[in-house]
């Protein structure tokens, strides 16, 4: 059983936020709805790659901040161009792998190639990894490794 799960704050999207995140990732479902007292969703629980999350319809008291992100790690440039394009799909792109999404969400996606480059044996070929994810936005692989 998990014991922290993150609690994410909507205004009113907490349902759609839950179905479009679930959309994302291949192991990712719905798990409860609860209804509030006038019938509309107060908060879902979903799950995404076997991490519960729990989103809340809060009112707009609260909105979210790149303070917190959520950091996905990648095999392929085809998951992160994929992740890219869904996440900052009427959101905003960001530098180094960073997004937001619709919702203001903030989202780190990152290649596992990224680590391994900026972990270099080598200092000076890490320094170029490093030189070159601080010019993009979206992580590319094939430019890290010819860095």
């Amino acid at each position: 059983m998990q014991k922290i799960i993150p609690f994410l704050w909507f205004d009113h999207q907490a349902e759609e936020a839950a179905h479009f995140y679930t959309s994302l990732f291949q192991d990712a479902k719905i798990v409860s709805t609860v209804l509030g007292p006038e019938g509309t969703v107060m908060s879902v629980t979903f799950q995404l790659e076997g991490q519960d999350f729990m989103a809340l319809n809060g009112g707009p008291q609260f909105t979210f901040t790149e303070a917190i992100s959520f950091f996905v790690k990648c095999e392929t440039q085809e998951k992160v161009d994929e992740l890219w394009e869904k996440l900052s799909k009427g959101g905003e792109e960001g530098q180094c792998g960073w997004l937001k999404d619709q919702y203001g969400l903030s989202w780190q996606i990152i290649p596992n190639a990224l680590n391994e480059a900026l972990q270099d044996k080598d200092p000076e070929k890490a320094g170029r990894a490093m030189q070159a994810m601080l010019k993009m936005r979206k992580i590319i692989i094939k430019d890290l490794l010819e860095a």
